[in-house]
């Protein structure tokens, strides 16, 4: 399916074939399309875990009120953000430098100006793991979608259970849960949008609604 076409008719799947399963390595090419998202700094602070195992899709289901899509899919990834990406940000930048794209300094520059910002400030570093992570998502559902594969982004989910469940260190935030596989019958068409009249204003925030 051509990308355009993928964000015009995505919806947020809640019903997937039970019998129909993904590989590891078609889990894996999906991560491979998501990691192609933008960061600042480059700092790709996304992770992601693949729940597959019947098992473990039941201790998720636990922790996000039951939801049947969380065990149904083929899998169902928990999306992380590093809220301490800045620490891995010098050996991040050293290939950008190796490869020739810019000089030390510069790596220098913007390993210390992340670091200062995000330890000033805990909510800009959430921020940015969030905001990271849900770009990573994004990407891994136009992919998905472009394989002919149905998605599903939740919020619905206790965080801290999740960590707890799947022992995910504390450096790591929850951004959201997202389910991956072939879709079953009954699913909602998608929902209409907002026009692009009431999305957009130019210039400044006067056009918006107060």
């Amino acid at each position: 399916m051509e990308t355009l076409d993928v964000l015009k008719n995505r919806i947020s799947t809640n019903k997937f074939d039970t019998a129909r399963k993904l590989s590891d390595d078609e889990i894996r090419d999906l991560v491979r399309w998501a990691a192609e998202a933008p960061s600042a700094y480059n700092v790709q602070p996304w992770r992601f875990i693949a729940v597959t195992r019947q098992e473990d899709k039941e201790r998720l289901k636990a922790v996000a009120y039951g939801q049947p899509k969380v065990s149904e899919a083929a899998v169902t990834f928990i999306v992380l953000g590093d809220l301490r990406g800045y620490e891995r940000l010098p050996d991040i930048l050293k290939r950008s430098v190796d490869a020739g794209i810019f000089g030390q300094p510069m790596a220098d520059n913007w390993s210390q100006s992340m670091k200062g910002a995000h330890q000033a400030s805990p909510q800009a570093a959430r921020d940015e793991a969030i905001r990271g992570a849900s770009l990573a998502a994004m990407a891994l559902m136009v992919a998905a979608g472009d394989k002919g594969l149905a998605t599903g982004p939740m919020i619905g989910f206790d965080p801290q259970g999740v960590k707890r469940e799947f022992g995910i260190p504390d450096r790591y935030v929850p951004a959201m849960l997202l389910t991956v596989g072939y879709p079953a019958p009954g699913n909602w068409p998608r929902k209409p949008r907002l026009t692009v009249d009431e999305v957009l204003a130019f210039g400044s925030g006067k056009g918006l609604e107060p």
